[in-house]
């Protein structure tokens, strides 16, 4: 019986394997401050691009902010919020929210879907397809060091949001990527047993 040891490959198996299970999720509030050089979030966004997708679309469209533009984005994002809520339902903690939690991130990177004209691809897939890259950034990001997460809350599914980033009414805003130095080596994380969600069918 072929062992994993014996099977060929030009890659580090075992690397691969690792930088999967040590990709985790980092929010601002654990970021260090510091701020991740620039070629480090173009070779983040180009690993994105290599992204599977169907009929060779390439959906994905990115937005980053760093520096003012941080402010820019917060900005915008509270008072959007402010402008699209009734009086009653305002709230001020989630307001604030909005306008700093932007600027504890060394770049966020608004995450889009542009919306294929003739609409062959299935909408689904084209969103699928964004999530892949999105999948490519968490990767490349664990491996320079970097941590980061994929957060769809504040303004991601409104459609007065989308022409701040560059998005016709067809597309999707799917949130934003906020990426920074972690403060502290993540925790590991869990699974439960893969064994419980695959089903073989050999026969």
């Amino acid at each position: 019986m072929q062992t994993q040891t014996d099977i060929q490959t030009p890659f580090n198996i075992d690397e691969i394997n690792r930088l999967m299970r040590e990709r985790r999720s980092v929010f601002p509030k654990q970021f260090s401050g510091k701020i991740i050089p620039r070629e480090i979030i173009e070779q983040i966004l180009e690993n994105a691009n290599w992204a599977p997708n169907h009929g060779k679309t390439e959906p994905w469209r990115f937005v980053v902010f760093t520096g003012e533009g941080l402010k820019e984005l917060a900005r915008f994002q509270s008072e959007l919020y402010k402008q699209i809520t009734p009086a009653d339902q305002f709230d001020q903690k989630k307001f604030d929210k909005l306008a700093n939690k932007p600027l504890m991130a060394s770049h966020v990177i608004a995450i889009g879907m542009s919306r294929q004209v003739s609409e062959k691809i299935p909408e689904i897939e084209e969103i699928e397809a964004v999530a892949c890259a999105v999948q490519n950034i968490y990767l490349t990001a664990t491996a320079y060091g970097v941590g980061g997460y994929w957060g769809s809350g504040g303004v991601t599914y409104r459609e007065e949001a989308k022409d701040f980033f560059g998005l016709d009414p067809q597309d999707k805003l799917l949130g934003f990527f906020y990426l920074g130095y972690p403060e502290k080596t993540p925790k590991a994380g869990t699974r439960g047993d893969i064994k419980d969600k695959v089903v073989w069918v050999e026969e």
